[in-house]
This record gives C-alpha cells, structure tokens and sequence, in this order.
C-alpha cells in the first residue's frame, strides 16, 4: 500500500540512504527544491512522522549558508548532514570543496555541531581536513561515519573517501577564520592519483561509498575484517578511456596513526591516508561488451551480514541489472535478468532478503537469492514516476521510501512517499 506522506509546495529530498529515525516511524529530509536536488538550496533539515504527518523542524540554516543531504543515526535520535559556508565570499562560496558535515541532537534541536574539523592553514593539524565533505553516512554501530571529500588546497577534482571517527575531538588554530574544530577525528582511506596509469588499477576519483556489512565481513581465513568501505573508482583502460570500477578499502581499528607519512603534509601535498590500510579492486570488466558500472547514479551497497556488494552494470543487452561481488574479490554475479532496467540508487533489506529499487515507474522489491524482481507500486506515466535518487527501506524492514515529482498548489515539487509492505 502506498501513501504519499508530503503535501506542502516546498522541496523534500531523501539522500540514497538513512532516512529513517530508528524507530521506523520518522523520515528526515532536506528542503533543496530542484527535482534532483542538484540546486544547492535548501535551508532547513526537516522530519515527517509516517503514521501522524506531524512535521518537526530539526535545523534551519543562517548567514547565508544552506544545508542538505541528511542522514539518521542508526541508533540514536541525530541526523548528520551538509552545511554550506556561512557569511560566504566571492572566493569561499559553496563548492565540492567548501562544505563540511553537521550533527544535530534531536532533543536540542536548532543547535548544529562539528562532524568534521578544518585547518586550511599550515602547519596542518592531524584529524582535520582542508576541503569539503559530501554525503554522511554511519556505519552500524554510529561511531564512525564516512564521506566523499574535495580537497580546497589542491586539485580539487581528485574526489576521495574519508571517514570521521567519534571520541577523538579536534581542536584547530584559528588564524583563518575558514578554520573549525570538530568532535571527530577525520581521515582520507582512499588512495586517487592525479594521472592514473593506463591498464593499472591506479584511480583518479574515488565516490559512492558504502560500508561493508553491519559487522564488517569475513575474510577467506576465516577473520573477520570488522571495518571496510566499498566504492566506486575510476580507472583507465589501455586505450586510454576512463571506466568505474568496484573497490574496497580494508580499514584498520585506529585511524589516527599515522602510515610513512605525516596525515597533515604541506600545502603542495594531499591528506596522506592513515597506517594499515589496505586498498583492493575487486571487479575487472574492460573486456566486457558495456564496461564498468553504468546506469543512475547509485551508491554501492552491501548485504547486512558483509557476504556481497551490489551495484548497476548493464547486460550484454545493454539493460541496466544489479549485479553483486564478494568483498574478497573473485567473480561478479549477475542477479536480476529484467526486461527493463534498473532505474534508481537503491537499499537492502535489513534481514538482506530483498534489494528495493526503482524499474519501469515503479518500486520494485528484488530477491536476493532467486533475482527475481516484485513489482510493489503501481506502474505510472513518466511524469509520475519514482524518482531515481532514493529507494530506502526502514529499519524495521515493513516500508520503503521515494520521491515522486507532484504538483501541489500550481507548484511542482519533490514529495515523499511510502509503501507499506505489510499493512496489517
């Protein structure tokens, strides 16, 4: 059964993931009005109740700054999201790379704080950044979260993965007033160059993360390898043409040590990743007649218990299908054989048994086992469709939620909606 839960003529933007309150009965959102959320204009982080359509004001941003891209703590009453520059400049505007991550408490709400901290000036404090991150997302346990960052003091088209870690405050100088601290520790765990080598599994642009499991995975010795992200890295092929590949970053307990360089260098150089992490491709497709990840784009996404990582590929029919790899490599599996492609970023289960998605202006629940693909909305005409930024299920594994494109009161906006896969 599906309910629109939105009604007002304003934006309402669910990230690819984590929109729900633990308890299943909240959704946060941000108030971008652009149909993709594109417009980095929205300035409040708002949470609808499913059952009441009570609406709660959780920030609403000042001096100049917008906010979006909210995500919820998998286990307490928090979001993390973006906070754009406040009081911006015609040289500190909002960029990749000019904007850091928030938290806001639900029982004060209004009251941003640091995720991340930023030292632009050197000598460069360890645990800060020095650009802008994108796209929080916590792991199971909510004391670690990661992010897509931009670097503002050097090439800052050279996108990686980073993380943040609670329990490790960040205190900074304040000689720049671009400069803040932060209540978690930051690291970059991705390795990008400038100009990778082609046929090498060298990559430029690291994005689209994922955690790897709720407990990590277990390696081939039977270990279990407690922390890991999945994502998404762009590699050159040796005709020279640029392919995004399936990665995985084996982290460590302790992100604060340091590797055989300092993890604050020098203005000519980017953030160093800490020690003992471990960076491995797992899919290789040049050969492939579509190559590479390909259709909407999506962030990668791991089973609960760490056994697989799903993303988009097209067949050799050229259809958008998910397809899954082990986080220890090996061959990639194709799971859906659908007659139409896949069309959205997409979520699993809690208990891993069904993949939600969008595929032919519908919400369709896929088995993870069999492949096989229920459609659970009504098909619509194009205009109607869910949109392809979100399909997110609940903690409680009973609804999924997305956006359709709905004019209310002559103004076209993004509203939110909900199935209900057991109504009883």
């Amino acid at each position: 059964m599906e309910r629109q839960i939105t009604s007002a003529p304003i934006g309402h933007n669910l990230t690819n993931t984590g929109v729900w309150s633990p308890d299943s009965q909240w959704i946060a959102y941000d108030t971008r009005f652009g149909e993709k959320g594109s417009a980095f204009d929205g300035s409040t982080i708002e949470a609808i109740n499913v059952l009441t359509g009570e609406v709660r004001k959780l920030y609403e941003s000042t001096n100049g700054a917008n906010c979006g891209v909210v995500t919820w703590h998998p286990r307490e009453w928090k979001v993390a999201f973006i906070l754009g520059p406040e009081n911006p400049t015609p040289d500190w505007q909002y960029s990749f790379s000019h904007r850091q991550g928030v938290i806001v408490d639900w029982a004060k709400r209004g009251i941003a704080v640091n995720l991340d901290a930023r030292d632009l000036t050197p000598p460069f404090t360890p645990g800060a950044l020095r650009g802008g991150t994108h796209v929080h997302v916590w792991d199971a346990t909510g004391d670690w979260v990661s992010f897509t960052y931009n670097d503002a003091l050097v090439q800052s088209d050279l996108r990686d993965i980073g993380v943040s870690v609670h329990g490790h405050p960040v205190r900074v100088p304040s000689d720049n007033h671009r400069n803040h601290p932060g209540e978690f520790f930051s690291a970059i765990v991705s390795r990008t160059t400038a100009k990778p080598h082609p046929g090498s599994d060298e990559i430029k642009r690291a994005c689209e993360e994922a955690w790897v499991g709720v407990k990590g995975y277990v390696r081939p010795n039977g270990a279990r390898q407690k922390h890991a992200l999945a994502f998404q890295g762009s590699v050159v092929r040796t005709n020279g043409e640029s392919i995004v590949e399936v990665f995985i970053a084996d982290l460590p307990d302790d992100l604060t040590q340091p590797s055989n360089c300092p993890l604050a260098l020098t203005v000519e150089h980017r953030l160093c990743p800490p020690r003992d992490i471990t960076q491995r491709r797992l899919t290789f497709t040049a050969d492939r007649t579509y190559p590479g990840i390909q259709g909407p784009r999506h962030w990668l996404r791991s089973s609960p218990d760490g056994s697989r990582i799903a993303f988009l590929m097209k067949d050799d029919a050229g259809i958008v299908q998910l397809w899954t790899v082990a986080p220890s490599g090996g061959a990639f599996v194709q799971l859906t054989h659908n007659q139409w492609p896949i069309a959205s970023a997409f979520t699993w289960s809690p208990d891993g048994g069904g993949i939600a998605h969008v595929m032919d202006n519908s919400v369709f629940i896929t088995d993870t086992v069999t492949g096989q693909s229920l459609r659970v909305t009504d098909r619509v005409s194009d205009e109607n469709a869910p949109l392809p930024e979100a399909c997110v299920f609940s903690p409680d594994g009973n609804k999924i939620a997305f956006m359709r494109r709905i004019p209310i009161a002559c103004v076209e906006a993004n509203q939110i909606c909900v199935v209900v896969l057991n109504a009883g």
